[in-house]
Parts: C-alpha cells; sequence; structure tokens
C-alpha cells in the first residue's frame, strides 16, 4: 500500500481514473497525444502490482493552518525546484526507502524490528531490508554509535550501594544562544543507569540550578541522597548549601581535573553534544529544537553503562 500526496490535481485525477480512460483511448484525450504518455504508461504499468491511495494537499497553506501533510509538500516543492540532469524511474523501490527512511527518522532512529513495528501500528507495510538498509546508511546512528565506543572513566563499584534515582552527576554544556536567549544546558546523570535529563537555561545559576533539579529529578525520580558536580560558582554556593540540606542531600564536589571522578557526567555532556551535532546536520546551531528529542535519543538507545 502506497499513500500519495500531491498539491497538484492533474497527478490526483489522472491517479483516480484519467489513466485508466488514457488507457482505453490509446493514450490520445480528444484526439490528441497525451503529454509525457511514456511516463504514464510506466505509472500505469507499475500500479497494476500496486496499490495507491491518492490525497489532494491544497498548495500555499499559512503556517498557521499548515498541517503535516502541507509541510511535507512544501518540501517536495522545494526538492522539485532543484535540476536534474535525469529523472531515475525506479521510484518503486525508492519509494519504500524515502518512507522507510522517514519511519526511521520519525520513531526516534529505532533498531530495525522497533521500527517495523511502528511503521505497522500506522498502517505503513514495509520490508525488513528496506529498514536494515535505512539503519546502515543512517548518518545519526553512525553518529551515536561511534560515541558509544568510547569507554566510560569512572569507578566502577562505587555506585553499587546506591539505588535508582538515589545519585546523580550533574553539570553544564555551553551551547550557541537559541532564539529564546538559552545558551546553556543543564545536564543531569543518574548514576546507577545512565539516564539522562536535560533543562536548557538562559545562566547557569544556582537558582536555574535548583530549578532543574526540582523539574528534571526530583519530581520525577524522588530526592536523591547524593548529587556530585564540579566546583563551579552555580553549583558552590550558599544558596545551593542551604536548598541540599533542606531536602536531605549530600552534594560533593569533584576533584578538579580528576576525569574519574567526572568521567560518567562528561561521557554523556560529549554524547548529547553528538547526537545534537548528528540530528542537525553537522552543527549544534539549532539545538533547542532537537534538545528533547535528543535527550530521549540517547535513553532510548540504551544505557552507556
Amino acid at each position: 500500500m502506497l499513500y500519495l500526496y500531491t498539491d497538484s490535481w492533474m497527478v490526483a485525477n489522472a491517479l483516480w481514473g484519467w489513466l485508466q480512460q488514457w488507457k482505453r483511448s490509446n493514450w490520445q484525450c480528444r484526439g490528441k497525444p497525451i503529454w509525457a504518455a511514456p511516463l504514464w504508461q510506466d505509472i500505469a504499468a507499475r500500479l497494476e502490482k500496486l496499490v495507491v491511495k491518492v490525497c489532494h494537499v491544497d498548495a500555499h497553506v499559512p503556517r498557521s493552518r499548515a498541517t503535516e501533510e502541507h509541510q511535507n509538500n512544501q518540501q517536495v516543492d522545494q526538492a522539485a525546484e532543484t535540476e536534474v540532469a535525469q529523472v531515475d524511474l525506479d521510484w518503486q523501490r525508492k519509494g519504500e526507502l524515502f518512507i522507510a527512511r522517514w519511519a526511521h527518522d520519525t520513531s526516534g532512529h529505532q533498531g530495525r524490528d522497533a521500527t517495523y513495528r511502528w511503521a505497522c501500528d500506522r498502517g505503513v507495510g514495509l520490508s525488513m531490508d528496506a529498514i536494515s538498509q535505512v539503519i546502515h546508511q543512517c548518518e545519526t546512528c553512525a553518529a551515536i554509535k561511534q560515541a558509544k565506543r568510547v569507554k566510560p572513566l569512572w569507578y566502577g563499584g562505587r555506585w553499587l550501594k546506591y539505588k535508582y534515582g538515589e545519585a546523580w552527576q550533574i553539570d553544564y554544556i555551553t551551547l550557541p544562544q537559541s532564539r529564546q536567549g538559552k545558551r546553556y544546558d543543564l545536564t543531569m546523570v543518574e548514576a546507577t543507569t545512565g539516564w539522562l535529563e536535560t533543562y536548557p537555561v538562559p545562566h547557569a545559576t544556582a537558582w536555574n540550578t535548583i530549578l532543574g533539579l526540582e523539574k528534571q529529578v526530583l519530581w520525577r525520580h524522588g530526592t536523591p541522597e547524593r548529587i556530585e558536580s564540579d566546583n563551579g560558582t552555580h553549583f558552590r554556593n550558599n544558596l545551593i548549601d542551604t536548598w541540599a540540606k533542606e531536602h536531605g542531600i549530600e552534594w560533593v564536589y569533584h576533584i578538579p581535573y580528576h576525569a574519574p571522578a567526572s568521567g560518567k557526567i562528561e561521557r554523556y555532556n560529549g554524547l548529547l553534544k553528538t547526537t545534537l551535532r548528528a540530528m542537525g546536520g553537522g552543527t549544534v546551531k539549532h539545538w533547542d529544537t532537537h534538545l528533547a528529542k535528543a535527550t530521549w535519543l540517547v535513553n532510548t538507545r540504551g544505557s552507556a553503562n
């Protein structure tokens, strides 16, 4: 089953019924040859082996009323403006790869079986071969896989005494200023599982640190027993000390330039930046639009442990 969206009434009507009329009239209309008859003949032959559902999409719709179909149609219009030397008519195979690539990207760069199930749940029939080929060629998955090959630098046994949610490492990473004026991201990693939480802020301050911890850690995972960080002024100050004591949290500061102590959070900072860069086409310029999905990607692709 192939679902086809087009803003061309000519294409829509042709696929809805004109093709059969043209075929019966020897590819003529009112005694004149059909324009691009060989192409329509090729399409008609392929449709005999393929079920196609056609939907017309209005072009040039205001952004306020644009649906996902309208946005996709705009991308197709932009692609159609690109000059090509030769049209490849092997569209059936390439069409399946295009849909498989969309399913893989939209489902969150999951594995073959998970992408297949995601597509089936939405009525999209894809072959395992097409999904495997798309995953093999996916630059985002390759970048994430490469980042995860790096061995972490932390003490293997020092987290064994903690249960889930009881120990966290936190840090700030600096990124290009977003349109909302945010330049920093508070990263928080659960020590026993490697679960990542993120919280974008305009400034790395003690108050923003507390807000991020309360919203992303305490309210979601419970109050921790231990939090580790570096000695930055946004972590080491009276406000943080008072807040930690009020919540019964032991706040531990890493020894400067001692990699094993802060290895887990530094590891995830690098993994998050790699994912953001891969999703942004090699840049983190628009990191704020990708942060939520990048965080989810890091967590759903498996723990770095």
